[in-house]
């Protein structure tokens, strides 16, 4: 932790931390990924060769400062597509936070018991992917950009540098879990901020949320993505309805 980021109160240590990227799992890249192209006017995706060693494809979305990102499975028995066969298509599968205080997040989650199943440290970026299970709800990843703002997994043009993507912001996501005040707590715990006792299954970061709800006996994770976009790209719509995750729509801000 830097000397400035230890003099913040509860309140500013919102700041420190992003939603930079959320993840959809689905079986086949295509028809999805040309889908939400036209439907949220997106720019050409990013496609990251290192995700193979995932047993995956993928294709990387700017929108705004932030991402949007599709993985399909090239092997049986990764993550994805258990994730996929338990929600009987379409879902979400992952959130990424870029956090100013990222050796802090990977001592505090250790403490928790949270198990790491992937890390690299990069000159540009590091990150950290904690065990869904342990994060009481989908695989969260903890990145550190350097400059901060950049973002290497969004492709070349952002790697070491700050840029632009479709227009839009990326507002929030929710998760459903079997205890949402628990998995809100662990959330939050791992990265070393506050839950408002009045509302203690929600997370408010400086300009986006993450909400926790009751799962009601199904999968679980990553059921909701929260996106503002132009009202000439919204048309009215309230939500994108994609299998079991629910892309919720609103105008972005003149």
């Amino acid at each position: 932790m830097t000397p400035d980021e230890g003099s913040l109160q509860p309140m500013d240590l919102a700041a420190t931390v992003r939603l930079r990227q959320a993840v959809i799992a689905t079986a086949q890249i295509e028809p999805l990924a040309s889908r939400l192209r036209e439907d949220l006017a997106l720019e050409e995706p990013f496609r990251d060769p290192g995700v193979a060693a995932f047993g995956l494809e993928n294709v990387v979305f700017a929108i705004g400062d932030c991402f949007l990102e599709v993985v399909a499975p090239t092997a049986p028995g990764t993550a994805a597509a258990r994730q996929i066969e338990r929600c009987g298509g379409d879902c979400g599968y992952m959130v990424l936070f870029d956090v100013r205080d990222l050796e802090g997040a990977r001592e505090r989650a250790a403490g928790a018991g949270v198990r790491t199943v992937w890390q690299i440290d990069l000159p540009d970026i590091s990150g950290t992917h904690l065990h869904p299970s342990d994060m009481l709800g989908t695989i969260v990843s903890l990145d550190c950009s350097r400059p901060q703002g950049s973002w290497r997994w969004g492709g070349p043009g952002w790697t070491e540098r700050i840029g632009r993507g479709a227009p839009g912001r990326l507002t929030g996501v929710t998760v459903a879990v079997a205890d949402p005040i628990a998995a809100c707590g662990r959330w939050a715990g791992v990265l070393g901020l506050t839950v408002d006792p009045s509302t203690p299954a929600r997370i408010e970061l400086q300009d986006q949320t993450i909400r926790f709800e009751a799962r009601d006996g199904g999968p679980g994770g990553v059921v909701a993505i929260a996106l503002q976009v132009p009202g000439s790209v919204r048309a009215g719509r309230a939500a994108l309805e994609l299998g079991a995750l629910r892309i919720d729509l609103e105008d972005l801000p003149a």
